[in-house]
């Protein structure tokens, strides 16, 4: 019997101490992981540890509770997070971090009366515990701010997510039909589950709209910028070519660090993406980047030193060499916690996530809009329900609307984040302009200078289709210069009332080629003479406009005539044809020498554009419509081509008139104005 005893006493020992071993094995193989920054397969050894630590060891048991709920903090297992800071203070393994940590995890619970006493606890031990004390006032404010809520409306877009996460959000595309979107969905490339998240690796997403303006399904980037890694958070430049993205590679012997990476479009596919040195520190993270609206400025997240705790919202210069010029943020953007995921609105406020400043729980929005006064930002809360008491983050935006969509973990149990719609029905008047050649397609090298007498003054660059859009304010007059080089300029003028709704304006810049002929539609003459009808005043109007926007410009002003007829006698015709359209310009207060009329008759026949062939698909680009080719054509296209012939045109001679005097020096040297050229560098502050 006594031997008996000492078998089960012995096989008691041994099993403790196996599961002790098991425990500590369990424990190494968790700092391991953890020292990756894997912390979802962190947590599995950590909580197997846990478990088979007995109860009676307490401070083993509350050490081991305690890396638990840092691992489910970190990935968003709030619940458990919860659950597992409670069991180490239960152990008495508590300081005021845990306190702390405790509290931020009851305010992403909603809990925040609880939350509130534990940010308490902290500030009875450390008064001076700033991050305790912004906690603390969040907990009071959040109840306030879901009681009051805001003119936000919210929607969960299931038609974009999946099982698993889904966010940041980005659209893109002229007329913002293109979403794109990070996902670790099951059909990302690779099959390795990231020991970070415990999911697929994340790819990148889009979605587009179709001809009836409906989404189509995500699919993911068939190309090269996709790998088995981790890509996400893409941003673009203003012309839509390039690519601004997140990579984190995987080494099973080295922690992760993310990277900012670039991706060049070629046609209709994004290359495979590069790194982007933002400096040479390799030890510290690059994350979440964002590009401007004018595309001067990177903005990104970093832990680099310099900052001011946690991750921070950093800057560096865009130029055509590479990047230069980093610079943190600073107060009051950045704080002792976390700020991430910066994007920006067209009219150019900066909107971004954070820990540090007063909020409902998790990560909320802020929105930094510039203060011209005290040469910063000024930060504001948009409240509930934009903000939630989970983690809200990765705004873009349709146009300059104040709506598009976000991503959020609320009300999600494992922490996985989805896609939400907003919108803010507040009235936002725009403008829309299109720069384009005369009789041809876009330009997309143009500029537009805007100036309103409310002090507005930019420099607005074109998408890839010519057109732009800026926000504008009511009661303000505008003058608009559309610009491109190797054309004349166009000038517009807008005045703004106040409205009752979001309104758009659409001005058109029709640029006239200082190269080619330049078509003057819609120019009608009495049948066989050289009277010019009243129609034609319309057109000749416009002609008039162009010339005074450009008074350095004379032009030659030719009518033609289609083959019939005596040769001799259409040359007279068109002659006087073209010297009644510059009696009509010379009465109008156009100076006689800068134009020179010419009749050309039939010896000049119009050469096609590419844009005319989109009208008349007979016709070939660079076809010229000689007597010869027109006659090889059946009747009825014959006649489209005589008329094609029968045109008034000009084309440009100088670009210099009454620039110079006499003796050949500019007569109005540009004067030089430090502080003026300080606030306007375009050289077109006398538009109005």
């Amino acid at each position: 019997m006594r031997k008996k005893l000492y078998i089960i006493l012995y096989m008691a020992v041994v099993l403790v101490v196996l599961v002790s071993c098991g425990a500590d094995a369990a424990m190494k193989k968790g700092d391991k992981f953890y020292a990756l920054g894997e912390y979802y397969d962190a947590a599995a050894q950590y909580k197997k540890a846990y478990s088979a630590t007995p109860a009676k060891e307490r401070t083993t048991r509350g050490e081991r509770a305690l890396k638990l709920a840092d691992c489910y903090r970190r990935i968003n297992y709030t619940q458990r997070a919860i659950a597992a800071y409670n069991n180490a203070i239960r152990y008495k393994k508590t300081d005021s971090l845990t306190h702390f940590q405790l509290a931020q995890q009851l305010m992403k619970n909603g809990n925040y009366k609880d939350a509130a006493k534990h940010f308490q606890t902290v500030l009875d031990s450390m008064p001076d515990h700033r991050r305790a004390r912004v906690g603390l006032r969040s907990a009071e404010m959040a109840p306030q701010w879901k009681d009051a809520g805001s003119q936000y409306t919210v929607k969960r877009e299931n038609f974009f997510n999946s099982r698993r996460a889904d966010y940041s959000p980005m659209l893109a595309g002229d007329e913002y039909d293109q979403l794109y979107f990070t996902s670790t969905r099951n059909d990302v490339k690779g099959d390795e589950l990231s020991g970070i998240t415990g999911t697929k690796n994340g790819d990148i997403f889009v979605s587009t709209k179709d001809e009836k303006g409906k989404w189509t399904k995500p699919e993911g980037i068939d190309s090269e910028l996709n790998s088995d890694f981790d890509e996400g958070v893409c941003s673009f430049t203003p012309d839509g070519r390039t690519m601004y993205l997140t990579q984190c590679l995987s080494d099973p012997s080295y922690p992760r660090y993310a990277t900012i990476c670039t991706s060049s479009r070629s046609d209709a596919s994004w290359g495979k993406s590069t790194p982007l040195e933002i400096t040479r520190d390799t030890l510290s993270s690059y994350a979440h980047p964002a590009v401007s609206p004018d595309g001067e400025w990177l903005y990104f997240v970093s832990d680099m030193p310099g900052g001011m705790g946690g991750l921070d919202i950093w800057r560096v210069r865009l130029t055509a060499s590479g990047t230069g010029g980093v610079e943190n943020l600073g107060a009051p953007i950045n704080t002792e916690g976390d700020e991430m995921f910066p994007t920006f609105r067209p009219n150019g406020d900066l909107y971004f996530s954070s820990d540090g400043h007063p909020g409902m729980g998790g990560l909320d929005i802020y929105i930094a809009k510039p203060d011209t006064v005290m040469q910063g930002w000024k930060i504001e809360h948009p409240g509930f329900p934009l903000n939630s008491q989970g983690d809200d983050f990765g705004m873009t935006f349709e146009g300059l609307h104040n709506r598009g969509f976000f991503s959020s973990n609320r009300g999600d149990g494992k922490g996985w984040d989805h896609i939400y719609s907003f919108e803010n029905p507040e009235i936002v008047q725009t403008v829309k302009g299109w720069v384009y050649e005369q009789d041809g397609y876009e330009l997309p090298e143009a500029l537009v200078y805007m100036v309103g007498n409310d002090g507005t003054n930019l420099k607005l660059s074109v998408k890839g289709d010519g057109s732009f859009t800026q926000q504008i304010n009511p009661n303000v007059d505008y003058v608009f210069l559309g610009t491109c080089k190797g054309f004349l300029n166009h000038k517009e003028q807008l005045r703004v009332e106040p409205v009752g709704k979001s309104e758009e304006y659409v001005l058109q810049f029709p640029l006239a080629s200082i190269t080619s002929p330049v078509l003057i539609d819609n120019i009608f003459y009495d049948f066989d003479k050289a009277t010019l009808r009243p129609e034609s005043t319309a057109a000749l109007d416009e002609l008039i406009k162009l010339l005074n926007e450009n008074p350095n410009v004379t032009i030659e002003l030719s009518a033609h005539c289609d083959y019939r007829g005596p040769e001799a006698y259409n040359k007279l015709l068109s002659q006087r044809r073209a010297e009644s359209v510059v009696a009509y310009l010379t009465e109008h207060g156009i100076a006689a020498d800068r134009l020179s009329p010419v009749g050309y008759g039939k010896e000049k026949p119009k050469t096609i554009r590419k844009k005319l062939t989109e009208k008349i698909p007979f016709l070939k680009a660079d076809d010229v419509l000689t007597e010869e080719y027109i006659k090889k054509l059946p009747e009825d296209q014959q006649e489209i081509c005589n008329q094609l012939n029968r045109r008034t045109e000009f084309i440009v001679l100088r670009t210099t008139y009454g620039m110079f005097d006499k003796e050949g020096n500019l007569k109005n040297p540009p004067k030089r104005d430090a502080a003026k050229e300080a606030a306007d560098d375009d050289g077109f502050d006398d538009l109005f």
